[in-house]
This record gives structure tokens, C-alpha cells and sequence, in this order.
């Protein structure tokens, strides 16, 4: 790394704003928020392994610090100048107060941070001075980079198509045939954007690119998800290609504008409920050395943290020091990293007051829903945490979407063929107007999908009755228990030719409704190929094939790749439900078409017994008609078909057959063929799905 030699001329008071390092004529501003302390030192490093600074300015309270805010301005600091704090003051847990002045700190505010290869989490956590084998934040000029004219998509979510990936475990395998050093990073998934455009894919939602601390996870594993942030500015050094400190900066800048080339959208998953400085435990990385007792909730005797996440502890979000570095920090990756959307993990967390206790109207929640920076931006809740409280079709705010956990179960449950499911499998086709019609709900309240990163891939939902996590070292009791899975007939890796027959059926199925359903579609990476886990439901520490998409799979399930992209093209190019995206939920079913069926017209069978319904459907403007037949129960039925008045319809078009063999199992809308009988055999564990339109 390439030494930044200090000027000696002294340093001045600096300014309280902006936090963080701000770039300026002659030097650096450096500001830290931090209530208690009663010194800071800023610390200057030549490389990130050094084990003592280059440089240390004190700062004291008489002239470096306002109100709460220490700063000072140092000239002569250029770009890439790596640095640290050091914070004295009372280590005293039972108010709150954590601070250690041996532990070198990352600055909140830092926009990039440098990762020495000898990084120890363990040093952070013990007595002693852990300098040379700590994280050090590093000085970056944010408005130099070159964006071409480059800005937020703002694509509507009515023509949206997510698909959840993991950066490293996207390009990772060797069979993904990027550069090989490229593999698992931002440059290495610029590689793939030709893959992702040809599948119909519309917006990533990147699991956790804020820098982390791989070494959050038990002896012998890493944090391969990445929900361990230890900043909110910073991207994750681990996922660039380039060594130097600022290279991960420009590289995830060169992903996001490739990516918007392509007309694909960013949206990343992020962590504002907790940080990696886990429980009483855990490590001084940064917050817990500034300011514990303002960023974190704390339990009643302080010593202790309050722990939603069941990470170790919660950030204290509505907090007006945190509540502002949160809208800071998303402000940031919106303006200057040009991102479109975020997922915030456990959001419900957000809705805590610094007692843990709910909010009526959460001021952090509200201030995300309603801030003019982010107007147009996609912001989506994981509505519920760890400590029971799920809010979803609840969740505060008029522009946040819901991951719906409903739609996950339901239509798991549907296709598992058990006792009960039709009714509540009905709503989720119609985007849950159960759970959102009581509000005037956008239509694309729902964020619909039947896997994610956080349990079985879509592939071993139908092939495991049960989880295999043996291999994360917790004697497989890790993860969930309640999978609402069906292995077909056989655990694993299928022998039976009509099990896996069976199996690629079932896959089908779930593909047909998410992306059929009213909502916005989300597909996790790799279900297209039917990349397995082998069971492992909870593979949060498995950086390694377990994890990593194996290319190989897309030609050896090319049919179900097809299938996946010809839907997905169907959907974006024929709006087959609704023609106005300004639409809600309620205005949708006061003016639509809809008539549900079992196998006798209009005769559906809503009962505890029953496991097919039917449904037509036209759109709003008549031009488009569908009719949809489920059948999850075990023996083929034959339907009754609606009677199409429309002559300029020209009939019923098999356009989907879950039963048939590739390439009859999905037609073009255009062209598909002709039903011409009244009725329709519907293979057990199957849908159909029929279309009519004066273009077709």
C-alpha cells in the first residue's frame, strides 16, 4: 500500500458538519458525534497492518469539540489516507459507558474501510491493544467518480422482477467461467448482467454489501450472508476484485451504473436493527466505543443488551443521533452510490423505542417513508424480528412494501397438499387482499415469494422433508423447523425417475403462482437452475459450494430455466392483470372480472378437504382474459371451462402445463395452442393456465 505522507502543519478546530471525513481545500475535516468521552485521538496510518500510527492528533474539549461533536481539520490529509480513533472515558456498563482507549475505532461516518490480513475479531473483544489487527477507515473524495449521466432507475414496482443473490456466492464456483479474479465480486456479477437480462430479471436485491465482519460466526465458519455490519457507509472490501483501499468504492459504483445499463435496478438488503459488536461479550469495533449508551438499546441495568436481532444486540434506531445516521446513511447510498431500493432486514426492530417497547408511529420509520431524497425509492420491510413481533399487512408508512411471509407459507402449504389451504392460497393469488385491503393498499403492497436466502432453496423444498445442517457444526439444531416442505417421495438426491419428474413439476408450480400472482414476483438465486444446498436450511456460515451458484445446473435443468424466462417475459411484455399501475388494491377487485370455479363452474370448493380452485380473471380494459386451474391434490381432475362470450377472443390458448414435458409445458402467448373441448384434464400436482385475448 502506498504511504500518504502527513504535512506537520498543525492541525485547526475543524467543524461539527459533516460527520465523518469530508474532503476540503488543503486538508481533511474529520467530526465524531460522542456525548461522554473525555478524549479523542485521531490516528493516521501508513499501511493497514501497522501497528502503531503514523500520526496522532489529540483532540480536547476546548477546542475540538462541540456540544457532542469532536472535530478537528487537518491539512495536508489526501485521498486514500487511512485512520482510526481511539475514545477515552468511563468504562462503566452499569450506565451504559463501554469505552476502551487501547481499541483503535472505525468511524461511523467512514465511506470505505480496509481489512488487514491478519484481521482479528478476538483482539477487539479482550484487553489490549489491538491496533495492528484492526479494521482502519480510509479517506475518500465521493464526488470524483465519473457516473456518465448515470441515476436511479425508478422503475414502477408494477413491472418489477426481484431476484435475491448473494454477490460472492453469484460467481464464485468455478463453473460460473468469470475471470477467476473476478470470482465473488462486484466486477465478477458485471460479468454475468448478459444472464441476468437474457432470464428477464429487473432489479437484484443484494444480500448485506455494507462492509461486515466475516469472523461474526462460530470457530471454523464465516459470516457468509453478511448480516454483521460494522458500517453503514462503507461497501464490503471482501466483494471487490481491486486491492487498493479505495478500490471497492469505485468498484460497486462500476457494478451499480453496469447494472443500470442494462435497465436492471440495485436494491440492497441492509442492516440497521444490529451491528457486529454482538452482545456484552462482543468486540469494540466502532459504536460500542463512541457512544454505546446512544446507539445501542440497552436492558435495564444497562450492563447488558437488548437483543430483537438474536445477534447480540439492537441498534437504538430511534435515537435521534441513530435515527439520523440511518437517514444519513440512506441518503448517501442513494445520492452518491445511486442505489434504487432497500430491504431492511428485521424491520420491525426499527419500531422499538429504547425500551424495546413498539411505537405507535416510530419516528425513524416515518422519517424513511416521507424523506424527499428518498421519494421513488423502493423501500421494503422484512416485517417482523426475533422477539415476536410480526407486522405484516401492519407495518407502518404509505410507501413501504411488505416481504409477505403469508404468500411463502400459504402457497408451500397448497402444494404440499395439506388439509385447509384453498382459501388462504385464493388470497395470495390476489395479492392477500386479507392482510392489505383494509387500507388503500398500492397493489404492489406484496412482495411475493416462496424462497429465499433464509431457508431451503427452491430445489430442496421439494426434495427434503427435513433440514440437513449438520455441516454447520450445531448438531443440526440451527434453523427452522417448520419448512413446510415435501422431499416427493424420497429424501435428497432422487434415484426415481418420477420423483424427479414429480420434483420439476412441483418447482413449476411455485414459479406459475409467484409469478402469476397479483404483487411483485421475487425469485431467490439459483432456484432457476434448481441449485440445491443439500438440506441446509440455515447456510449463513457456508462460504463454499454449498452456497455458491453451480453453473452447471442451468444446462443440466434447461427446461426449467425456459420455463422461469418465458414467464417472466410474458408478464413484462403483456400486462396479463392490471393496465394501470396507479391502481389499488381495493379500486382492482371493486372493478375486475373475477369468478372462482372447482371442477364445476362457479361451484368452487372452499372446504378443509378440498386442494384445486379454479379462476377467470379479465383485466380491467377487457382485452386479456385468464383462467387458472390448481390442482395439488393427488389424483388427476378434469375442470369445466368458462364460456368465452368475447367472439373476438377466439377461444381458450393452452399457454401453461406444469404436467407437460419441455417444450409444451409453456407456449408463446402468441400462437399458443388452441382448447377447443369444454373441459380440461388437470394432472395431479399441476396447474394449468389458459389465456384468451383478441391478440392471441
Amino acid at each position: 500500500m502506498r504511504k500518504h505522507l502527513l504535512m506537520k502543519r498543525r492541525p485547526e478546530h475543524g467543524q461539527s458538519i459533516p460527520l465523518g471525513a469530508t474532503l476540503c481545500q488543503g486538508g481533511v475535516n474529520f467530526s465524531i458525534f460522542s456525548k461522554n468521552a473525555q478524549s479523542v485521538d485521531l490516528l493516521f496510518f501508513n499501511r493497514v497492518d501497522d501497528r502503531g500510527p503514523a500520526r496522532t492528533i489529540n483532540l480536547n474539549a476546548k477546542n475540538n469539540k462541540t456540544f457532542n461533536y469532536w472535530h478537528v481539520f487537518v491539512p495536508g490529509v489526501k485521498v486514500g489516507q487511512l485512520y482510526g480513533y481511539r475514545v477515552d472515558g468511563p468504562f462503566d456498563p452499569g450506565r451504559g459507558m463501554r469505552f476502551d482507549s487501547q481499541k483503535l475505532l472505525l468511524d461511523p461516518y467512514g465511506k470505505a474501510v480496509s481489512v488487514p490480513e491478519n484481521y482479528s475479531r478476538g483482539q477487539a473483544s479482550i484487553e489490549g491493544d489491538n491496533t495492528g489487527s484492526a479494521m482502519k477507515s480510509v479517506v475518500a473524495d465521493i464526488g470524483s467518480y465519473d457516473w456518465q449521466g448515470d441515476e436511479p432507475l425508478r422503475r414502477p414496482f408494477t413491472h418489477t422482477i426481484i431476484y435475491e443473490m448473494h454477490v460472492r456466492g453469484f460467481t464464485q464456483h468455478p463453473s460460473s467461467r468469470v475471470t477467476p479474479k473476478k470470482r465473488g465480486t462486484y466486477a465478477g456479477l458485471i460479468e454475468k448482467i448478459p444472464y441476468l437480462s437474457k432470464l428477464g430479471i429487473t432489479a437484484v436485491e443484494l444480500l448485506p454489501v455494507y462492509q461486515f465482519d466475516a469472523q461474526d460466526a462460530p470457530l471454523g465458519f464465516v459470516n457468509y450472508w453478511g448480516y454483521a455490519p460494522v458500517s453503514f457507509f462503507a461497501p464490503h472490501s471482501g466483494y471487490s476484485s481491486r486491492k487498493d483501499p479505495l478500490g471497492p468504492l469505485d468498484e460497486f459504483r462500476d457494478m451499480v451504473k453496469a447494472l443500470h445499463k442494462a435497465g436492471i435496478e440495485v436494491i440492497l438488503d441492509v442492516v440497521y436493527n444490529h451491528t457486529a459488536e454482538g452482545n456484552h461479550n462482543g468486540p469494540t469495533q466502532c459504536f460500542r466505543g463512541i457512544a454505546n449508551e446512544t446507539y445501542y438499546m440497552l436492558e435495564k441495568d444497562k450492563s447488558h443488551y437488548s437483543n430483537f436481532s438474536g445477534c447480540g444486540n439492537c441498534l437504538n434506531a430511534n435515537n435521534p443521533v441513530v435515527r439520523r445516521m440511518i437517514l444519513d446513511s440512506l441518503r448517501y447510498w442513494v445520492k452518491d452510490m445511486h442505489v434504487d431500493g432497500f430491504r431492511f432486514d428485521l424491520a420491525s426492530i426499527l419500531s422499538r423505542d429504547e425500551k424495546g417497547h413498539p411505537l405507535e408511529n416510530p419516528p425513524v420509520l416515518w422519517d424513511i417513508d416521507t424523506d424527499p431524497a428518498l421519494a421513488g425509492i423502493k423501500i421494503i420491510a422484512e416485517a417482523w424480528d426475533c422477539g415476536g413481533l410480526y407486522q405484516v399487512g401492519s407495518f407502518i408508512g404509505d410507501n413501504w412494501q411488505e416481504w409477505n411471509g403469508h404468500f411463502r407459507d400459504d402457497v408451500r402449504s397448497f402444494f404440499r397438499s395439506d388439509r385447509g389451504t384453498v382459501s388462504n392460497f385464493a388470497s395470495r393469488l390476489l395479492a392477500s387482499p386479507d392482510i392489505y385491503d383494509h387500507q388503500a393498499h398500492a397493489l404492489e403492497k406484496s412482495i411475493n415469494f416462496v424462497t429465499c436466502h433464509d431457508g431451503f432453496t427452491l430445489n430442496d423444498l421439494v426434495s427434503y422433508n427435513e433440514k440437513h445442517n449438520q455441516g454447520n457444526g450445531e448438531n443440526n439444531k440451527d434453523g427452522t423447523d417448520k419448512n413446510i416442505s415435501w422431499n416427493c417421495g424420497q429424501e435428497g438426491l432422487a434415484t426415481d425417475p418420477h420423483v424427479e419428474a414429480l420434483r420439476n413439476r412441483q418447482v413449476k408450480n411455485y414459479f406459475t403462482v409467484t409469478l402469476l400472482s397479483l404483487g411483485v414476483p421475487m425469485l431467490l438465486m439459483g432456484d432457476e437452475a434448481r441449485r440445491t444446498q443439500q438440506g441446509n436450511n440455515n447456510a449463513y456460515g457456508q462460504d463454499n459450494p454449498v452456497s455458491w451458484f453451480d453453473w452447471k445446473l442451468s444446462a443440466r435443468h434447461s427446461d426449467v430455466h425456459r420455463f422461469v424466462s418465458s414467464l417472466i417475459n410474458a408478464r413484462l411484455q403483456k400486462d396479463i392483470s392490471v393496465e394501470d399501475p396507479g391502481v389499488t388494491l381495493n379500486e382492482l377487485l371493486r372493478q375486475s372480472r373475477i369468478q372462482w370455479h372447482g371442477v364445476k363452474l362457479n361451484q368452487p370448493d372452499w372446504s378443509r378437504e378440498s386442494h384445486s380452485i379454479a379462476m377467470t380473471a379479465w383485466s380491467m380494459r377487457g382485452r386479456f382474459a385468464i383462467h387458472i386451474m390448481a390442482n395439488a391434490y393427488w389424483q388427476d381432475l378434469k375442470f369445466e371451462l368458462p364460456y368465452l362470450s368475447d367472439v373476438s377472443f377466439n377461444g381458450w390458448h393452452r399457454w401453461i402445463d406444469t404436467a407437460l414435458a419441455s417444450p409444451d409445458d409453456i407456449s408463446r402467448l402468441i400462437g399458443a395452442p388452441q382448447v377447443t373441448t369444454r373441459s380440461y384434464k388437470v394432472a395431479s400436482r399441476s396447474i394449468v393456465v389458459l389465456a384468451a385475448g383478441k391478440n392471441l
